[in-house]
C-alpha cells in the first residue's frame, strides 16, 4: 500500500496560559520570604530591574536634572523616525517611569511598624540533634575502640523515636572496617541504653518501658540501701518499698501484658497478676508516666520562619488591613536602558534583548501590585466577615467558605485560595494562617452556623468531663450536641474524634 502525505485542517479550542499570567500565578502564592527571595532573583538576572536603596537619587531628582536634555532628544527623534515606527514604542513608558522610577509605593498613614507586631528574637540558627547529644554522652566515656566504633554505628541507626531500626545482621553488613560479632553488638548497645535519655536504643516500646521502669527500679533500690544503712532517720523505708512494689507491677505488665493494658482492662489485669486494683492502678499510672519516644527530645524539627504577610488592626472603630512590606525591595525601572532604545547606534540585537527584559520588568512589577492587591481585598473580606473574632477570640469565630469570598471580589475561587496559601496575618488574638479563617459549618444553635473547629472544641470538652468507668459512645455524644441545639449526626461526630486522636468508647473505658 502506498502512504502519501496529506493535510488536514482541524479548528479546536484550547486554553493556553501565557507566560505572564503563569507568572501572575505564581506570585500570587507566594509569601512574603518566599516574594523576597524571588525579587532578588530578578534583579540579578534582569539588568533593567534595580533595587531602591537609601542613598539613590529620586526620580523627581533625576528628572530635574534631566528633564530638559530628554525632551530635546525625543522631540528629534521623532522627527528623524516619523517613516518607521516601532510597536515596541507604543508603550506608554511615561507612566511606567513615573509608576517605577520613583522609590515605589509606600503604604500610608498606617504602616505595619506602627502596629504592635510579634517579635522574632527567638529564631534558632540549628538546634541539637538525638545524635549529637549521644555521641557527647559517648564521648566523656572510657572504651575500646572497636566498642565505641559500634557504639557510634548503632547511634547513627536510631530513629527520631530513639528506636533502633536496624537488625543485627544489617549492623553487621553496614560495618565496613571490622567484622561485628552479635556479642560485640549487644555489648554497645547495652552501653546505648544506659545513655540519656532513658530508653535509647530499645527495639521496640515493650522494651523502651522496661528500659525506663528497670531505671526507677535501680533508683529506689539504692536509695532504700542507703537508708537502711543510716537507719532511715525520717521513716522513708515504707513508703519506698510500696513504690518498688508498684514499679515490679508495672514490670510485668509492660513484660506480659501490654494487650490488656491497651484495652484498660484493669479487672483482668489485677486477675492476671494477683495484686488488688488499686495496686494495679497506681502501676498504669507509673507506665502512663513513662516516654514511649525518648529520641523527641533532642529531634527538634527544622525551625520554621513565620513572617506574617499581613496585619489586621483597628482604628477607632473600624478593622483595617495592613500589608507588611518591610524588608521587601523596593524596585524600579533603570533609565539608562530607555536611553539605550533611543540611540541610533545601539545595535539591533541589543535593542531586541533589552526591550525583552523591559517587557519582563514591566510584567513583574505589575504581578507584583496585582498580588498585592488581591490579597488586601481579600483580607478585607474576612475582616468584614470576622469581625467577632478579632474583638472576642475563638469563640467569636463564623464559618466562612473561599467561594463566599470569591464571588465577593469578583474573582474564581482559586485565586482566593492561592491569596492565602502559606500566608499569616498578625491579629490582637495571635498570629493565624489566613486558612484558619475558612471552615465549613454546622446547624448551630439560634439557627446561625456553627465552626467546625468550635464544634471539635465541644465534643473534646464532653469527652474530658465523661465519667471514666462510663465513657460517651458517639451516639451520646451527637444527642448531647442535638440538646444544645447543634444538629450533627453519630457519623460526623465519630469522624471528628477520629481526626484529634481521641481513642474510642470502648479504648477510653476504665474498668475497676
Amino acid at each position: 500500500m502506498l502512504l502519501q502525505p496529506k493535510l488536514h485542517l482541524r479548528v479546536s479550542q484550547r486554553q493556553v496560559l501565557t507566560p505572564g499570567l503563569v507568572q501572575m500565578v505564581n506570585v500570587l502564592a507566594l509569601n512574603k520570604l518566599e516574594l523576597k527571595e524571588m525579587i532578588n532573583s530578578e534583579v540579578v538576572e534582569n539588568p533593567v530591574l534595580e533595587e531602591i536603596d537609601d542613598t539613590s537619587a529620586s526620580f523627581d531628582e533625576i528628572a530635574g536634572m534631566e528633564g530638559d536634555r530628554e525632551l530635546s532628544a525625543e522631540q528629534k527623534a521623532a522627527e528623524q523616525d516619523r517613516v518607521e515606527k516601532d510597536p515596541f514604542d507604543e508603550i506608554d513608558f511615561g507612566s511606567y517611569f513615573q509608576d517605577y522610577l520613583d522609590p515605589g509605593f509606600r503604604t500610608g498613614s498606617s504602616t505595619f511598624e506602627e502596629l504592635d507586631s510579634p517579635s522574632f528574637e527567638h529564631f534558632l540558627s540549628k538546634p541539637g540533634t538525638l545524635s549529637d547529644h549521644l555521641l557527647w554522652q559517648l564521648g566523656a566515656m572510657s572504651l575500646r575502640s572497636e566498642v565505641r566504633a559500634v557504639a557510634e554505628l548503632i547511634i547513627g541507626n536510631l530513629d527520631e523515636n530513639g528506636y533502633l531500626t536496624a537488625s543485627d545482621e544489617e549492623l553487621q553488613e553496614l560495618s565496613e572496617e571490622q567484622q561485628l560479632t552479635l556479642g560485640l553488638i549487644e555489648e554497645a548497645r547495652a552501653i546505648i541504653t544506659t545513655l540519656d535519655p532513658v530508653g535509647i536504643g530499645a527495639r521496640d516500646l515493650r522494651e523502651c518501658l522496661g528500659l525506663q521502669l528497670d531505671m526507677s527500679a535501680r533508683e529506689i533500690q539504692s536509695t532504700l540501701e542507703r537508708l537502711c544503712s543510716s537507719g532511715d532517720p525520717h521513716g522513708m523505708v515504707e513508703g519506698l518499698e510500696q513504690r518498688l512494689a508498684i514499679v515490679a507491677i508495672a514490670q510485668a505488665i509492660v513484660r506480659s501484658h501490654l494487650q490488656q493494658l491497651q484495652k484498660r482492662d484493669t479487672r483482668e489485669l489485677s486477675r492476671n497478676l494477683n495484686v488488688s486494683p488499686e495496686q494495679t492502678l497506681a502501676a498504669i499510672e507509673l507506665i502512663r508516666t513513662l516516654d514511649p519516644r525518648p529520641g523527641q527530645r533532642h529531634e527538634h524539627q527544622q525551625t520554621r520562619l513565620i513572617e506574617p504577610d499581613v496585619a489586621f488592626a483597628k482604628r477607632g472603630d473600624d478593622w483595617i488591613v495592613v500589608m507588611n512590606e518591610e524588608d521587601l525591595p523596593a524596585l524600579r525601572l533603570n533609565a539608562g536602558y530607555r536611553k539605550m532604545l533611543r540611540q541610533k547606534d545601539t545595535e539591533r540585537e541589543v535593542k531586541e534583548y533589552v526591550k525583552e527584559r523591559y517587557r519582563s520588568a514591566i510584567q513583574l512589577l505589575r504581578n507584583i501590585e496585582q498580588r498585592k492587591n488581591t490579597i488586601v481585598r481579600t483580607c478585607e473580606s474576612i475582616v468584614r466577615r470576622q469581625g467577632e473574632f478579632l474583638d472576642r477570640g475563638v469563640d467569636g469565630l463564623r464559618p466562612m467558605m473561599i467561594k463566599e469570598v470569591a464571588e465577593e471580589i469578583g474573582v474564581h475561587p482559586s485565586t482566593v485560595s492561592r491569596a492565602v496559601s502559606n500566608k499569616y496575618v498578625h491579629t490582637p488574638q495571635g498570629v493565624y494562617e489566613l486558612r484558619f479563617f475558612f471552615s465549613e459549618g454546622v446547624n448551630g444553635p439560634e439557627g446561625g452556623d456553627l465552626p467546625l473547629l468550635l464544634l471539635k472544641k465541644k465534643v473534646r470538652k464532653l469527652i474530658d468531663e465523661e465519667d471514666p468507668a462510663r465513657p460517651m459512645t458517639d451516639d451520646a455524644l451527637a444527642a448531647e450536641l442535638q440538646r444544645q441545639g447543634i444538629q450533627v449526626t453519630r457519623r460526623t461526630v465519630a469522624k471528628y474524634r477520629e481526626d484529634m486522636q481521641i481513642p474510642s468508647t470502648h479504648q477510653r473505658r476504665r474498668r475497676n
